[in-house]
């Protein structure tokens, strides 16, 4: 782990002259839902602070590089503020008593991750996995609670990011609570390709290799259930997998079996 210390510039209340660098809308992020506003991903933190700005943020806080497969908080962990992804990919997840988990979204750079008690206390309601390698950077909540005093648009930031979260939460309570579990893998394969697929002469080949296990706790099934689903897809023409790789030969077909009853 990293560690950067703190700087006396986070007690000043001088106004950074530099103007807001130019950056992107949304990051993607992929989750469960049928709300076509939340497809994008949310606004990225920092999108509104100046350059100065930002830099300031990264330097209060500490970086740490996550391997894949390397746990960056666990569900029932003690909480203190929050994680800024600056590459890589994070998985949230909620795991059962009985092992069972569902995740509720993937998060890239530009997202943070441990919320809702950004400023610290209580403990995570979820788990935190890096699912490629990943560098992220901690801001401890007391340090984050002093940056957003000083920094407006942080705190702007920061309640954006909350609430698109909290349609998140949302949306994957709509899905579970009326959408067949069929309907729900369809849906996410269609919303893979729209993400990740690449043209195929024989339709999209989704190339961001998910595995079957990674599409249950996506929609809410075993991993025997979806390996299933897809075999008989498969038969039916409507895809081909293709090892780690989804091809999608019918997406007609696909996207009329989202909307079955």
């Amino acid at each position: 782990m990293e560690s950067f210390a703190a700087s006396p510039a986070l007690r000043s209340s001088a106004k950074p002259d530099v103007k807001p660098a130019a950056r992107p809308a949304s990051t993607p992020a992929l989750l469960l839902t049928e709300n076509p506003t939340l497809l994008g991903g949310p606004v990225p933190l920092l999108q509104n602070l100046s350059a100065q700005e930002r830099d300031l943020v990264l330097s209060h806080g500490q970086k740490r590089v996550l391997n894949r497969g390397q746990t960056l908080f666990n569900q029932g962990s003690l909480h203190d503020g929050i994680f800024l992804i600056t590459t890589g990919r994070i998985r949230v997840f909620y795991m059962a008593p009985s092992g069972r988990e569902i995740t509720l979204a993937y998060w890239q750079a530009g997202n943070f991750v441990g919320g809702p008690e950004i400023f610290g206390g209580g403990v995570h309601q979820w788990s935190g996995v890096a699912t490629c390698n990943a560098s992220v950077v901690h801001l401890p909540g007391k340090i984050l609670r002093q940056l957003v005093q000083k920094m407006p648009n942080l705190g702007i930031g920061l309640i954006e990011g909350l609430t698109f979260k909290g349609k998140c939460y949302s949306a994957l309570a709509q899905m579970l609570g009326t959408r067949s579990v069929t309907e729900r893998l369809a849906h996410l394969l269609l919303h893979l390709a729209e993400l990740y697929g690449v043209k195929d002469r024989d339709g999209i080949l989704i190339s961001a290799g998910f595995t079957h296990a990674d599409l249950a706790h996506m929609v809410g099934a075993t991993r025997q259930w979806v390996t299933i689903s897809l075999k008989r897809l498969q038969d039916h023409g409507v895809l081909v997998c293709r090892k780690s790789n989804i091809l999608v030969c019918n997406i007609d077909q696909l996207a009329a079996m989202r909307g079955e009853a």
